[in-house]
């Protein structure tokens, strides 16, 4: 486990920066005013980028890579071709801290669930000020997240559009889970 280089970083910032927008700063800000205040960082470990509290890191320097599997909050993951991904994984760090949200109504839970994009048909709320390509997490009607996605359109051009038009692109959602079991959390 080791800290990212600066490239790794710079991949990092610019994925999360597409869904948590000037909060990115809360994540890596010290948890109390304390001159010995403890902060999270993040930190590789197989192509794999954990969110973990700095003190937690820092024991497990003494672990062996081999037997090290997961520590902390899993964001994501590096391709081969060095792009950044995110997993699933990230929601509830995504959830807390997004500019954005989209809220979809009962009917549009299963389907999201199951893979698909978010149809205008199935939104029950959305921000008026989301741009085209933006970053949101994805929520029920109760305000519990179920993944993310990137916007098809404008929420202005959304308004706009007929009922059975992409509003949102699915990037993830907790029904992968079940579905890539197997590859999620593999250690390899």
């Amino acid at each position: 486990m080791r800290p990212l280089t600066e490239p790794e970083t710079q991949a990092l910032f610019k994925k999360l920066a597409a869904y948590m927008g000037g909060s990115l700063k809360d994540l890596i800000a010290p948890l109390d005013a304390s001159p010995n205040a403890d902060r999270y960082v993040f930190r590789l470990s197989q192509s794999r980028v954990f969110y973990v509290r700095l003190s937690l890191a820092n024991w497990a320097t003494s672990i062996p890579r081999d037997g090290l599997l997961s520590l902390g909050t899993c964001l994501g993951k590096f391709t081969k071709s060095g792009q950044f991904r995110l997993h699933i994984t990230a929601l509830p760090i995504l959830a807390d801290h997004a500019r954005y949200k989209l809220w979809i109504r009962p009917n549009g839970v299963m389907p999201f669930l199951y893979g698909g994009n978010i149809v205008k048909a199935h939104v029950g709320r959305w921000p008026d000020d989301c741009p085209e390509h933006q970053g949101v997490v994805v929520c029920t009607m109760e305000d519990i997240p179920l993944g993310f996605g990137i916007t098809a359109r404008s929420m202005a051009e959304a308004r706009r559009q007929d009922p059975t038009g992409v509003v949102c692109f699915r990037q993830a959602d907790s029904g992968e889970y079940l579905r890539n079991e197997d590859t999620l959390f593999a250690s390899g």
